[in-house]
Order: C-alpha cells, then structure tokens, then sequence
C-alpha cells in the first residue's frame, strides 16, 4: 500500500482587505508566495490541511482563504483557532473541496481534525464535545494509523508566555491518545515555530507560520527572523511519520 502524502500550512492570519499586514507582514503574499513554492508537493499530496487562524479576527478574510485554497485542486482539510470567527469559518468551508473537523480516511491512515478553540480566549480547551468526537474518530480507525491535528499545542513549549495560551487540559487529550494505540502522530499549529518530539512512541510535531514566526524559548512575547514556512508529510503504509519543514525561499520584497 502507498504512502500518503500531506502538505500543512498554519496560521495564515488572513484579512479581508489584502493590503493589511500583521506585525509589518502582508500575510495574504506570504501565504501566496508559499503556496507557489510549494505548488509542486500540493500536486502530488493526497490533501492539504490547514490547523487554525485562517483569519486575523477579520470574517471578511474568508472570502480569501476560500479563493487560495479552493484553487489547488486538492480536498482541504481545517480545524479552527483562537483568532477564527468559528460561525463564519463553518459557512465559508461548508462544502467540497473543504472539510471543517471530522477525519478524513486515506489509505491506511485516519486523519483527525478537533477543535480546541476556548471561545474569548487566546489558550484552548477540549470540549466535552470535541473530547467525544476524537474518541470516536479513534475508537473508529480500526486497522488505520491516525494522525491528530489540532490547533492549540498540549505540550510545553519551554516559553513563558507561550505556554499560558496552550492547552489547558493536556490530561484530559492525552489520555485519550493513550488509550489507543492507533496514534502515530499529533501535529499542531498557534506556536508559530518548529517542534519535533516524541511522547510514548507518538511523534509530536508543531509547525510554522505563513507569515511571522515567534522566538522559540522566549520568555516574553519576541519575534523570530525565520521567513514564512510549511510542512510536508509522508505518512507511510507501517505507520511511520517522514516529516520536513520547508521554509520560504525568497520572502516578498516589503512583506517583514
């Protein structure tokens, strides 16, 4: 059986108007300059996936998450963040080639998308509801291996401020991976930086921007000079993980 490839983009901080920038960044030409870059690794994936902050607290950037993304010929997979509009985002990815949470079954794996926004805050929390939803997307996978995705990181960060808007109920997250041994992998976004570790044998993975990253390690809220990135996943037939960040090449001239 063939492995399956997923391409991730987070955090593309979106506004309706296309000119309005986000910590000096026009993160509508980030976003578009990354997905040309990676045109050729959407072409060959079997989704995209993209975990939370579609939009920078504006629901008119909807309207140009739908337009970049409805274009690359591939199903997208989103689960929300701390900074969506979740009514508007629900509306603006209510049909094909978008899926909003749920999972998504693609040859031996299960990819699960839950949402961990605490509605008025910047820190996420599992629902009883989203709790009940990833164990049955993980009770159901069978013989699948799973991937989690969500937004929020339920790990730490070793960053002061960072790790106040985590997950709050980490316990309760993880002793549902823990129960089921299918889980080969949680990946998250919010952070704005790279991350890979591992946790009982389940690769732990947090991604960057598309447009600002943050100084790892910082005690105080800081910026990180790295350009905008991405992640490639190779989910493999054995349940293996081949993981690559992938960063931008040649940042848009005034975009930081």
């Amino acid at each position: 059986m063939e492995s399956v490839r997923i391409v991730q983009f987070t955090d593309t901080h979106l506004f309706g108007d296309a000119a309005e920038r986000l910590r000096g960044i026009a993160t509508l030409g980030t976003l578009r300059a990354v997905l040309a870059q990676a045109n050729a690794q959407i072409r060959a994936a079997a989704a995209v996936l993209v975990t939370g902050d579609l939009v920078q607290d504006d629901a008119t950037g909807y309207a140009a998450f739908v337009a970049a993304f409805g274009a690359l010929g591939r199903p997208i997979l989103t689960l929300p963040g701390n900074h969506d509009d979740l009514p508007a985002m629900r509306h603006a990815v209510r049909g094909t080639p978008f899926q909003y949470c749920g999972h998504l079954d693609l040859g031996s794996w299960r990819i699960v998308m839950i949402d961990s926004v605490k509605p008025g805050a910047a820190e996420g929390r599992l629902s009883a509801e989203a709790l009940a939803q990833l164990r049955s997307s993980l009770a159901g996978a069978a013989d699948r291996h799973v991937l989690v995705c969500l937004h929020h990181q339920p790990v730490t960060m070793h960053s002061r401020w960072l790790d106040t808007v985590g997950l709050e109920n980490q316990d309760a997250f993880f002793e549902l991976i823990d129960a089921h041994r299918c889980v080969r992998a949680v990946l998250w976004g919010h952070v704005h930086q790279s991350y890979d570790g591992e946790r009982k044998g389940v690769r732990l993975l947090a991604t960057p921007s598309t447009c600002a990253q943050f100084l790892p390690y910082a005690n105080d809220f800081a910026l990180d000079a790295k350009p905008p990135a991405y992640r490639i996943l190779e989910l493999t037939a054995d349940g293996a993980v081949q993981t690559e960040v992938l960063w931008l090449e040649q940042p848009l001239s005034g975009s930081a």
